[in-house]
């Protein structure tokens, strides 16, 4: 029909704009460059740890380029951790918070598109009854009677994006939803690494209570020993005193390490969804429960960038601040907006799509920014300032993750010469406790010595718990450290059941 002529002219205007998709004005953003570097430390890394007796005391290797398992954790082999973390990502209501969050930029992303990258149609239905005077046509002597008039019509509109100004917005919101997406892969990768950490931190308490219920177990047997001395007269009241004394010192260390456990218990409660007074369903956490890792996985340097999901969020928040330098240049170039209008307008319903009914119009809108007082070049002077702030935020952000693997690597390495340390002294204590026992009940030697020998053994006993948990904790940190192999499970999108508001 020739009535769609106008329609037409629309429709191939549009279709060459889209021709024009090349043309768009500002920097086109390319990736940072990885730190040429190719170790993490200032000096090299020995091949392996030192090895030490007992819990956690295997030598541990660092496997240059092997790929980190997405569910990292499962490492230490303990299914009652792995089904702590499952409960956690299920469960915890800040990674709840990060899903909606990035469900919310991907919509305005949806948003942006649909009202700048295509046509905006409409389509317009009315019915209206007036009255008009001769007045308003000069005429007050001229009456007209009221009458009906039925309105149907398609209203399109379009800005032409000659220069790229609407699709660098919308490249500017996509990378808003990549720093999301980033900022969910960060928080989940957080969550998981605090339930591990937690959970070994349990265990470490759990420990060191149960060392100092030994020891006081122990100092109560030699108590009591004292005590028959004293009454056969082969000690003096002062040794009973100074015994009941250490054994006092003892048990008031108590309260604090169960105070600790209580609130670690509390916490892992809470990581997981659950409320403080649930925790008597939370499965108890041991050391001996955990499998040590003796094979770590090693990241190169030049992969961190990559892998680690906070710089993956910096460089999207820089990659949005370059585009939103093409928006500010875009915003002093011409713009062109197209209208156009095709319906029918009777004054009968049945006559409304009658061939006489017939209206259109169409329409093309042209603005060139002029004067407009040094606005819109401080606009892009100020855009190109945040992208060299973003820039910035970004190698900072990189600095600190090379140096939280560089620490974490360094403390895997003294954790090792640590609990060897400890081991040694442990067993030092252990053997000088023995033999000053005996030496005591012979009368070789005085009570101090032996109270000297029972406090270096406590020390020595709760130092090596310690150590234990420590090679745990640091273990866990270098997996987060290295971006926990996040980019081996599916991507993250934010996807959740619906909810009230819903």
């Amino acid at each position: 029909m020739t009535y769609m002529f106008p329609l037409r002219i629309l429709i191939a205007v549009i279709l060459y704009d889209a021709m024009l998709t090349g043309c768009v004005v500002g920097p086109n953003y390319r990736e940072p460059a990885a730190p040429a570097v190719t170790t993490y430390t200032s000096t090299t890394l020995p091949s392996e740890t030192v090895s030490a007796p007992g819990l956690a005391g295997a030598a541990q290797r660092l496997v240059s380029g092997q790929e980190i398992p997405a569910q990292w954790w499962t490492l230490f082999h303990s299914a009652a951790l792995d089904e702590m973390v499952r409960q956690a990502l299920e469960n915890n209501q800040t990674l709840a918070a990060a899903q909606a969050t990035l469900r919310q930029s991907q919509e305005n992303v949806n948003a942006l598109v649909g009202s700048v990258i295509y046509p905006s149609v409409n389509a317009n239905v009315s019915a209206t009854r007036e009255k008009s005077s001769g007045a308003q046509f000069g005429e007050p002597n001229i009456t007209f009677g009221p009458f009906t008039l039925y309105n149907a019509s398609v209203n399109v509109s379009y800005a032409l994006d000659l220069f790229g100004g609407a699709r660098r917005e919308v490249e500017a919101l996509q990378s808003q939803v990549d720093f999301q997406r980033f900022q969910l892969e960060a928080a989940t990768l957080t969550i998981t690494s605090n339930v591990v950490t937690t959970a070994m931190k349990e265990a470490s308490f759990r420990a060191q209570i149960r060392a100092m219920q030994e020891i006081a177990s122990a100092q109560e047997k030699q108590l009591a020993l004292v005590d028959l001395q004293y009454r056969l007269g082969g000690a003096t009241r002062t040794d009973v005193l100074a015994q009941r004394s250490q054994l006092a010192q003892t048990r008031a260390n108590l309260p604090a390490l169960r105070k600790g456990l209580s609130q670690t218990r509390h916490q892992l409660a809470i990581l997981i969804g659950r409320l403080p007074n649930e925790v008597g369903a939370i499965p108890e956490f041991n050391l001996d429960g955990l499998q040590f890792p003796e094979e770590l996985p090693m990241s190169l340097p030049s992969s961190l960038v990559r892998q680690r999901p906070d710089i993956r969020a910096s460089e999207a928040l820089l990659h949005a601040a370059s585009a939103q330098v093409g928006v500010a240049t875009a915003n002093q170039y011409p713009q062109i907006t197209l209208t156009g209008n095709y319906g029918t307008m009777a004054n009968e319903g049945n006559a409304l799509f009658s061939g006489n009914s017939t209206v259109w119009s169409i329409g093309a809108g042209f603005l060139q920014p002029i004067f407009h007082g040094g606005e819109l070049s401080a606009k892009r002077r100020a855009a190109v300032a945040a992208y060299d702030q973003a820039m910035a935020q970004y190698e900072s952000t990189v600095l600190q993750a090379f140096q939280n693997v560089a620490d974490v690597l360094r403390s895997l390495e003294e954790d090792a010469n640590t609990l060897k340390a400890q081991a040694d002294s442990e067993a030092a204590a252990r053997d000088t406790l023995d033999l000053t026992q005996t030496q005591f009940r012979l009368g070789a030697v005085s009570y101090l010595s032996l109270l000297n020998a029972e406090r270096q053994y406590q020390e020595a006993r709760i130092g090596l718990v310690q150590a234990q948990a420590a090679r745990f904790a640091d273990t866990a940190a270098l997996f987060q450290a290295l971006g926990g192999g996040w980019w081996n499970h599916a991507p993250l999108t934010g996807t959740a059941s619906k909810t009230n508001a819903e």
